[in-house]
């Protein structure tokens, strides 16, 4: 089922044809009475009767909406043309709107990729392309957008980690972009059959469940003060080998293999504690 263009005519011509046919009938019924001819009586409401019954065939359209146009069940075409419209008044006319329109999902409660319980929800920008799709294909498009949603935000939230834990790897949390992008291509795929386009898709909620949030933040934390120390060491060691090298070149001091041990471990010392360290000078021997 494709989105046939129909074309249809314009409603205030037709409108006002039909009112003055109307003015016609009641004067034939008003003349025919007073001078007794019944011929203008019954031809006047006979012309009454089809104008009114061409009155239904007028129908408005508004901006960004299209009419589906059926004839006894059968689908004839759709109608874009905005304003006031006529067409044959045996066709069955249903209107849908293809505004862009959003809703934000309901907060899901899944197990991410490794299984931890999280709460998620999305904000989905959608809107109907093929309004005879819309009509024909799905008992109710705007039910089944919501319900294929919902369905397409689990299926993904189980795909990915909610943190990154390997370099490069893809996870709720750090990669938005690319999640938006999966998720509005599997939107895309679902509702393509309903006429629908999903303009964008991106996460609006994203957290752990309530009954493991304070273990996830403290593993969090703990990740945290892992990689900040091991920077630290980073650092630390870098500087010791730059002031061992430096010492070296320009021949300050010669330090042996146990002198040189000392050296860096009390500079590593210095470097890496959580606290200022209080350093003893030496003021005798060079040992």
């Amino acid at each position: 089922m494709k989105e046939n263009p129909l074309r249809s005519a314009a409603g205030i011509p037709v409108l006002l044809g039909l009112l003055a046919a109307e003015a016609v009938c009641a004067w034939l019924l008003f003349h025919g009475i007073q001078t007794g001819r019944p011929m203008l009586v019954v031809f006047g409401i006979v012309l009454g009767l089809a104008t009114a019954f061409c009155l239904l065939g007028l129908y408005m359209v508004e901006p960004n909406q299209a009419a589906v146009v059926s004839l006894f069940g059968k689908y004839v075409g759709t109608v874009k043309e905005n304003g006031l419209r006529w067409n044959n008044p045996f066709y069955a006319k249903k209107k849908v709107s293809q505004r862009v329109r959003n809703f934000e999902s309901g907060k899901l409660k899944v197990n991410e990729l490794d299984g931890s319980p999280i709460e998620i929800a999305a904000v989905i920008v959608w809107q109907v392309v093929d309004s005879a799709e819309a009509v024909y294909n799905v008992d109710d498009y705007e039910g089944f957008v919501h319900i294929q949603s919902e369905s397409a935000l689990r299926a993904m939230a189980t795909s990915y980690p909610y943190d990154q834990h390997e370099e490069g790897q893809i996870a709720l949390r750090s990669h938005p972009v690319e999640i938006s992008q999966h998720l509005k291509d599997q939107l895309d795929e679902r509702l393509a059959d309903a006429g629908v386009t999903v303009i964008d898709a991106r996460i609006s909620h994203l957290a752990y469940a309530p009954e493991i949030a304070q273990a996830m933040l403290q593993r969090q934390q703990a990740n945290a003060v892992v990689a900040a120390r091991t920077r630290i060491v980073f650092g630390a060691v870098s500087m010791v080998e730059m002031a061992l090298e430096q010492l070296k070149e320009k021949g300050v001091v010669e330090l042996d293999e146990e002198r040189r041990a000392a050296m860096v471990s009390n500079l590593l010392v210095v470097l890496c504690s959580d606290r200022p360290t209080q350093p003893i000078v030496n003021t005798g021997s060079l040992y």
